[in-house]
């Protein structure tokens, strides 16, 4: 038995939170105010209720301010100089991050800054899908796959090979389509996304 398998696994929380709000006037998303404190912060709290002990964040555009101004005890913050590429240097850069952690991460739980309206209910259900470092998960939201998503560490080379502008995971999920366990949260999250001006208003 190997020393990965003589304990209790590892599902570490990943948050992307490197956007710059490109369509919110240039806004980092992970600094809007959502319940009196920065996004990120609320993001945080839902992987930790998760039951993610491990949390790393992926911080990109305004990553000083946001070190200033949000509080992220006992996360560790990962820069992604290159986050102006897209999702998928953030996701390469917090993959990387979490395969370098100490602790020895078996599978990551991938959450976006920007989709407060999923909350600690859909990524305990996802989280709860791991069964080895092969598993894949992903919520799923009226029959469409959403995140949160799961990914075991035996899929990180695979998906920081394939994951490329604003795709993410897309490419490596669409190839691997048979292996993804469907997990329904239609019944407790709203998957949208704080993208424009108009979005503001699912802050609170």
């Amino acid at each position: 038995m190997t020393a990965a398998e003589d304990r209790s696994p590892v599902v570490a929380g990943l948050l992307l939170a490197a956007g710059g709000g490109r369509r919110l006037g240039g806004r980092p998303k992970a600094l809007l105010t959502h319940r009196g404190r920065p996004l990120v912060e609320h993001a945080v709290g839902v992987l930790r209720g998760a039951g993610c002990e491990v949390v790393h964040v992926v911080l990109g555009a305004a990553a000083d301010a946001v070190r200033e101004r949000a509080e992220l005890p006992g996360c560790v913050l990962v820069d992604n100089p290159e986050w102006a590429e897209g999702m998928g240097s953030s996701l390469r850069a917090g993959l990387a991050s979490l395969a370098a952690d100490a602790r020895g991460v078996d599978g990551a739980l991938v959450l976006l800054v920007d989709q407060p309206g999923i909350g600690v209910e859909a990524a305990t259900r996802v989280r709860a899908a791991y069964r080895s470092r092969d598993s894949l998960a992903a919520a799923s939201y009226d029959g469409q796959r959403g995140h949160p998503v799961l990914f075991g560490a035996g899929h990180w080379a695979g998906i920081e090979e394939t994951a490329v502008g604003d795709r993410g995971a897309r490419d490596y999920l669409a190839a691997h389509r048979g292996a993804i366990t469907p997990v329904d949260c239609s019944d407790v999250a709203e998957p949208y996304d704080i993208d424009t001006e108009a979005d503001l208003a699912h802050l609170e």
